[in-house]
């Protein structure tokens, strides 16, 4: 195997590792929001309970982050702005609701939700090559430039 055929199988991986990434985290996005989704009235309280201003708007905005940006993850549509999207959710949620519990996950803690933050920004960030922004790059130069992406798979000028 040549240094050309090396360099094409890193890439095929690392593009199916950011799929796989992107459906993994897209999942759990959405898989929170059904959980907010099946009591809004007893959500919204415990949103109001945990001091997070405007605690019905910031619900909404919540569960349309984490149902539809869930599925842009997992679709690798409009990354960037996604990806930052997550992380502000996920940035309140420490804020607000672990951060004040430590670290650890099993005692309340940020530590998952600290993960979550900083995964939606790489995902958001790179995506790789099987990602609909680089497929809409290809045919938009606005859309490559909205995203940041170069058609190539990496993110660029």
């Amino acid at each position: 195997m040549n240094t050309t055929d090396i360099h094409a199988s890193r890439e095929r991986i690392r593009d199916v590792l950011f799929l796989a990434a992107r459906i993994v985290l897209g999942v759990v996005f959405i898989a929170h929001g059904r959980l907010k989704a099946q009591d809004v009235d007893t959500a919204v309280d415990g949103f109001e309970a945990s001091g997070i201003p405007l605690a019905r708007l910031s619900f909404w905005f919540t569960l349309c982050v984490e149902f539809g940006g869930g599925a842009a993850l997992a679709l690798g549509l409009a990354l960037p702005l996604v990806g930052v999207l997550s992380a502000v959710v996920t940035g309140g949620a420490i804020y607000f609701v672990h951060g004040d519990k430590g670290f650890y996950v099993h005692e309340g803690g940020y530590e998952y939700v600290l993960v979550l933050a900083f995964v939606s920004l790489v995902v958001g960030a790179t995506g790789g090559r099987l990602a609909l922004d680089e497929a809409l790059a290809r045919r938009s130069a606005l859309w490559a430039r909205l995203t940041g992406r170069t058609g190539t798979g990496l993110p660029g000028s």
